[in-house]
């Protein structure tokens, strides 16, 4: 998988890169026609104080991309947040694919029954 690292007003440092890649690693293993990543890191000193730091992710896989945004106050915990988002949308995208998968089989089954009768 193709990984795109980007930043807006922050220092990429090699303890921040290190941490994107290997949570895309993890990704990577989790839906292993994922054709790239983007992720995007921004530091917003204009915002509150609260939650200046924002990490987004675009996953672009067969069909439609999965995205997720999450800010924070850490950058570390804004990019855990983000990948465990992207972690849910893989899962909820191979749990319909099986169940449509497994509908179409009983159909098909149902259907031999019928006729062999």
């Amino acid at each position: 998988m193709k990984l795109i690292i980007s930043t807006h007003n922050l220092t990429m440092t090699q303890a921040i890169e290190n941490h994107v890649v290997r949570k895309i690693e993890k990704l990577a293993r989790l839906d292993r026609r994922a054709i790239d990543a983007r992720v995007t890191l921004e530091h917003d000193h204009k915002r509150t104080p609260k939650k200046q730091f924002i990490c987004s992710i675009r996953l672009a896989v067969r069909g439609p991309d999965l995205f997720a945004e999450d800010r924070q106050s850490d950058l570390y915990v804004a990019i855990d947040t983000v990948v465990k988002k992207i972690e849910q949308q893989i899962r909820k995208r191979h749990s319909k694919y099986k169940a449509r998968k497994q509908t179409q089989a009983a159909r098909t089954k149902i259907k031999r029954q019928e006729s062999a009768l």
